[in-house]
């Protein structure tokens, strides 16, 4: 898979030990689970679940719950292990870890969907727990089901654990910060990029595919630190206009009428501007400084790489780029800042909840994002330095700063 070739460029270019390697090339443990749901109908339907647990070497497992028609067995493990990998790139004291349940939850009904979720924790209920592994939600998971699934546990274990679960509604015992997190640590990382190549952020400009939580946020970010943000898109389609974009304004009015529309706010009277309607395939060959993937995976292949124009890529998304697309970009000369490193601020903040919770405190968005900022310029400037040390990309330079973090914790314990 895309996550083992990861592995594998990473540990020849360190020199790994083969045995480390052996132990990192499968999830410490894997569960697949029957979860029988009685429906609305009356009928009993019995849904496939897994939970992958990859590596804990440097603290409990973490990692979200996807529910999708398209959940495998080989995408939950490699999920499993970007998380570990990722939570070692920002060195946090959490391991990598996935789950999933094979269903559209678009097709269940609120109480099918809150009868599913209990279901699946009560099958793997004996393996989570703030100390042991720390689920949150992911693709079409939210705040309300990871209340559910935080409920049924507790209930099961007969006391209160709210670090069990990351993700919860703020009064719940979320954090503050949770909701822009990923695009925060993902502003950092172009902050820092910006100060290694001296860039002026009008001069810069920028297109960002997707327009979901991570996508909108960044944009909004983006204009306020006066980059022009000349193209968006979301699942239908894209806008782009060379004069550049009001992401604030685009926002508003999708959330509205839930379409994108190239307009421009003052106070509440919206004019649309004039612009050119793109498709998602085009938004990614716009002659731009940076590009933001924000939307899915495998976006960039072999069939499009070529035709990138961008100089700079900021992975917001999960996988965005395939390694086949990777080594073409590579030969271009364009600069990746990866997705184990530009999306972390999701996982990062995860884990606050997680501490906030363990240690019955509650700290205010200020303090989160003070936090966060060190965290996520500390590991910029870590996977930078590796990456100049070894003449490896941004991805690769991770990818060694991880797993070594990850080995030395292996050795500790005695595993090699």
């Amino acid at each position: 898979t895309n996550a083992m070739r990861q592995l594998e460029k990473a540990a020849e270019k360190m020199n790994m030990d083969k045995n480390i390697l052996g132990i990192l090339q499968q999830p410490e443990r894997f569960v697949t689970v029957a979860i029988p749901v009685k429906m609305d109908s009356g009928e009993v339907k019995i849904f496939t679940g897994y939970r992958s647990q990859y590596n804990n070497a440097l603290g409990p497992y973490k990692g979200g719950i996807r529910y999708h028609p398209n959940v495998s067995v080989d995408e939950v493990k490699a999920l499993s292990f970007w998380m570990a990998i990722k939570c070692a790139t920002v060195n946090i004291p959490m391991g990598g870890a996935k789950g999933g349940v094979i269903v559209h939850p678009k097709d269940l009904s609120e109480g099918e969907l809150e009868r599913l979720s209990r279901a699946y924790i009560r099958k793997i209920w004996m393996l989570i727990g703030s100390d042991k592994d720390v689920p949150a939600p992911d693709v079409y998971t939210n705040a309300k089901i990871m209340n559910w699934m935080r409920d049924e546990f507790e209930k099961i274990i007969g006391r209160p654990d709210p670090g069990v679960i990351t993700g919860k509604p703020v009064e719940q015992g979320g954090s503050l910060g949770r909701g822009t997190a990923t695009a925060q640590g993902g502003l950092y990382c172009v902050r820092e990029l910006a100060k290694r190549l001296n860039w002026y952020s009008s001069n810069i400009r920028v297109a960002v595919q997707g327009f979901g939580n991570a996508g909108a946020n960044i944009a909004k970010m983006l204009n306020r630190d006066g980059y022009k943000v000349v193209a968006v898109s979301d699942s239908k389609g894209g806008i782009y206009r060379p004069d550049g974009l009001d992401a604030e304004s685009i926002e508003r009015v999708k959330l509205e009428s839930d379409k994108l529309e190239a307009v421009y706010c003052e106070g509440s009277v919206c004019r649309a501007v004039e612009h050119e309607r793109i498709s998602n395939g085009e938004l990614l060959e716009l002659d731009v400084d940076l590009l933001v993937p924000a939307a899915l995976e495998d976006q960039i292949t072999r069939d499009n790489a070529a035709n990138i124009r961008a100089k700079y890529i900021v992975e917001l998304a999960n996988g965005p780029t395939t390694p086949e697309a990777d080594e073409i970009l590579k030969g271009k000369g364009i600069v990746i800042v990866p997705d184990v490193l530009a999306n972390a601020g999701g996982v990062t903040v995860s884990y606050f909840e997680w501490e906030q919770n363990v240690k019955g405190e509650r700290w205010t968005e200020a303090q989160v994002l003070q936090k966060l900022e060190p965290i996520m310029v500390g590991a910029f400037n870590a996977v930078w330095d590796m990456s100049e040390k070894y003449g490896v990309t941004l991805r690769t330079g991770a990818f060694m700063l991880a797993v070594e973090r990850i080995a030395e914790g292996m050795r500790k314990r005695g595993d090699v």
